[in-house]
């Protein structure tokens, strides 16, 4: 026998688009990476190290996120009702952590080698750089297209993995020619900081949005005070309390709310109208409505003060 019943929402994405996506580009990368760490090793480049680090954590990462649009996927059972859509969270997670780590740990070594420079091959420093560039390009678009067909935090993660790639890509290509017309050998170190500053941006703010989904905030596009006024408009509804909005992952929106109902009233009626309410305003489809009476449901001094008014 099935175990969901006729009002469980699906708790699972598709996600057909973000899983070939991933795919393309974890491959790609896996290619790339092994090519950089070749390039930075011979030519002794900080900046081709820095950005082949990066690009280990670009194939763990996207390994990370793979598993986690495959585990969103699943349907909720008896234990996991929510699904493992969180899975994807936590995924995002781990990966603007990743993001912050390397770019303090390239620009560590930054300081050391502006302290100790080192000599770099630059044809090879530069050709390397150069292919980086094309296969970065080609990635940031792939990832840019799909974050505009499917909402996805993973995705966005990647692109800012990506984004860090291609403007270090950028930055080595000018460091090596900084280099060859006025041999400033410094140029290496310094822009792979910038590009650890780039990158530490990027892991800043994916680690910011998934830690607020985890900690079950209010998604920044809702404003509670005035999703609660709305709600007490419904004709019927005297007070609206103990509200709650978040997240499950990305556009995957939760709300519970506790309604006094006004004697008289139809209270299924008045439940089908907030739903139908929040619906059409808001978009929010998982909602629970809690019907109470002050009378009935304690509420201490708070339910004390309605039965007052009504009498």
């Amino acid at each position: 026998m099935d175990n969901y019943d006729f009002h469980h929402l699906n708790h699972a994405k598709e996600q057909s688009k973000s899983k070939k996506t991933l795919w393309v580009t974890l491959l790609l990368t896996l290619f790339f990476t092994l090519v950089e760490i070749v390039g930075g090793i011979l030519s002794n480049s900080l900046a081709l190290l820095s950005d082949s680090a990066h690009m280990i954590s670009d194939v763990l990462a996207l390994g990370l996120s793979m598993t986690a649009i495959y585990m969103a996927t699943r349907n909720p059972n008896n234990r996991y009702t929510f699904g493992f859509l969180r899975f994807e969270i936590i995924a995002s997670f781990i990966n603007g952590l990743a993001l912050a780590v390397i770019a303090i740990g390239i620009f560590i070594e930054g300081i050391k080698r502006i302290i100790q420079p080192r000599e770099v091959d630059l044809p090879l420093m530069l050709g390397i750089a150069t292919i980086g560039l094309i296969v970065n390009i080609v990635l940031t678009i792939v990832l840019s297209r799909s974050t505009k067909e499917e909402e996805n935090l993973n995705i966005k993660s990647a692109l800012w993995h990506f984004l860090g790639d291609l403007f270090s890509s950028i930055g080595i290509i000018v460091s090596a020619i900084l280099i060859h017309f006025t041999g400033w050998t410094i140029m290496d170190p310094i822009i792979s900081m910038v590009i650890g500053g780039i990158i530490f941006t990027g892991g800043a703010k994916i680690t910011r949005e998934s830690y607020l989904i985890l900690m079950e905030s209010v998604p920044e596009r809702f404003d509670l005070d005035v999703i609660r006024e709305d709600i007490h408009l419904v004709d019927g509804v005297e007070d609206v309390h103990e509200m709650h909005l978040w997240a499950v992952t990305t556009n995957h929106f939760s709300l519970t709310a506790h309604v006094f109902i006004r004697e008289g009233q139809q209270s299924f009626r008045v439940v089908s109208t907030i739903t139908e309410m929040l619906k059409d305003k808001y978009d929010l489809e998982h909602i629970t409505i809690q019907i109470e009476h002050p009378a009935i449901n304690e509420h201490g001094q708070y339910g004390e003060n309605f039965l007052v008014e009504q009498l």
